[in-house]
């Protein structure tokens, strides 16, 4: 679709990317295992956006990634996302993931319930697979069943959602993983 932009940037676990219009952001990639394949997907999603520099509202949601990847605190609450031609289900499914506090999570029964469609989990749970808003939309906090962090669309998958949910303290009662061993020993990243 024509009228959107992208960019490249950089975070503790790699380069990720974001596509951007006019409203909002209209989607999120966690790196690929190099560079030049996160930006093919970019290109594969958003054919005709090119890349620029970051819009006021992209640069915020860039700041605001990279330091819920450094283990910091963050806000997204006043990042516009461009839900356009999404289902509405969709759309109120993702607001409402957004309104899930960092280090805590729901099951797709509950948020279901909380929305006022108390039989539709797998619903919840599709959406969630679609969602291509990754880390703004924090799909990651969403879960099938209480207390396991199970499937993930994403890269990475299930290591991926644990990797998250860790960096939130929301797997305090697991311990820590192999990626927060990882992430303290990693050399850091040059900025750009």
């Amino acid at each position: 679709m024509a009228g959107r932009e992208y960019a490249i940037f950089d975070t503790v676990i790699g380069r990720c990317g974001i596509a951007w219009g006019r409203s909002g952001i209209v989607g999120v990639q966690l790196p690929e295992a190099r560079e030049i394949e996160t930006r093919r997907r970019m290109l594969r999603q958003y054919p005709d956006a090119r890349e620029l520099r970051p819009s006021l509202n992209a640069e915020i949601a860039i700041e605001a990634i990279a330091a819920l990847l450094r283990g910091q605190p963050c806000d997204f609450s006043d990042v516009a996302l461009d839900m356009y031609g999404m289902p509405p289900f969709n759309q109120r499914v993702y607001e409402f993931a957004r309104t899930i506090p960092r280090g805590e999570t729901m099951t797709t029964a509950a948020v279901a319930k909380r929305l006022g469609a108390s039989g539709a989990a797998h619903a919840v749970g599709r959406a969630m697979g679609r969602n291509p808003f990754a880390i703004l939309v924090p799909c990651h906090r969403v879960l099938a069943v209480e207390g396991e962090a199970d499937g993930f669309s994403m890269n990475g998958g299930v290591i991926s959602k644990r990797r998250l949910l860790s960096l939130e303290g929301a797997l305090t009662r697991s311990g820590p993983t192999l990626f927060d061993a990882l992430l303290s020993v990693a050399p850091p990243r040059p900025h750009s």
